[in-house]
């Protein structure tokens, strides 16, 4: 892709680049979409692009830039290799909260107790896990109903695209308005030690049951292994339609032949891939279709 009065960059995938000409006021937000959706095969769709000033204003400040236009001057000349990751990690829609849609924990108690019927422990993938409220959540649920009747909490493995979410999540720490965000306050009492500044720590033994790893759908291998549950939820929304199809198949290319992929509120299968079909297990959730007949094995 080439803007009139610049050069494209390399360095929207990665690699270092030479100086570029200065792009004129309004070019702006169109080098940052490109940028995103090289990088991570999102689009600043049109209720996002109002918030791209807000979301990058601390990184301006950090750097001392006046202007989006210059951030993006900074990003194209290439001198500092870490700037266009930074914007991107800002960029990615990292909107979560812990047990968010309350029904879906329900269908995923049901449907792991199916996988454990056949004797195996369940393996459950959340991905854009963002900074891991959703993954820390499936955890809580299934170290709870450890407890209560000893039966072993799943395998859970969360992705996302972004290092520094991953590095939060990773930490466990949480400010007071998230922990306010969906967290029932027995779970916050059981689960979370209170910290100075108004913070919260998860507990290192629900952390461990988490492996948290750095993962660009539309681009890198799925994780090893086969998955019984994968949670895809608002991830698609974002996608361009090829990045969005890649990531399909990664997905299904994922799960075992009877695994269940659970999407977002507002998000289908209908129209977007073959490789899926409604499930009888409820809304949202969704089976391999006869397109993913070809697919791997256990």
């Amino acid at each position: 892709m080439t803007m009139p009065g610049m050069s494209w960059s390399p360095s929207m995938s990665g690699r270092s680049v030479a100086p570029a000409t200065a792009p004129a006021s309004g070019q702006a937000l169109t080098v940052l979409t490109a940028l995103l959706e090289a990088r991570t095969g999102q689009q600043i769709v049109s209720h996002r692009s109002t918030r791209v000033d807000t979301v990058l204003l601390p990184l301006m400040r950090e750097r001392r830039f006046d202007t989006l236009d210059q951030l993006v001057m900074a990003v194209l000349d290439g001198r500092d290799p870490t700037l266009a990751g930074r914007v991107v990690d800002l960029l990615v829609n990292g909107e979560t909260s812990f047990f968010r849609d309350p029904h879906v924990f329900d269908q995923l108690l049901s449907i792991a107790a199916e996988v454990e019927r056949t004797g195996r422990r369940p393996r459950i993938w959340s991905v854009g896990c963002s900074s891991g409220q959703e993954p820390l959540s499936i955890a809580m649920l299934f170290a709870e109903r450890h407890e209560a009747t000893g039966t072993p909490v799943p395998e859970i493995v969360a992705t996302d695209v972004s290092d520094g979410a991953l590095a939060r999540a990773r930490s466990g720490c949480f400010t007071q308005f998230e922990v306010q965000r969906g967290l029932p306050i027995r779970h916050l009492v059981r689960w979370f030690e209170g910290r100075p500044g108004n913070e919260w720590a998860v507990r290192p033994e629900l952390l461990r049951h988490v492996g948290f790893r750095q993962m660009n759908l539309v681009a890198d291998p799925a994780p090893g292994g086969l998955f019984d549950i994968v949670l895809c939820r608002n991830v698609m929304l974002y996608l361009a339609p090829e990045p969005k199809r890649r990531a399909f198949r990664t997905i299904a290319d994922a799960m075992r032949p009877s695994a269940a992929l659970i999407l977002g509120a507002g998000e289908t299968v209908i129209g977007q891939t073959e490789l899926f079909q409604l499930a009888p297990a409820g809304r949202g959730v969704y089976e391999k279709g006869q397109g993913g007949d070809s697919l791997r094995r256990a």
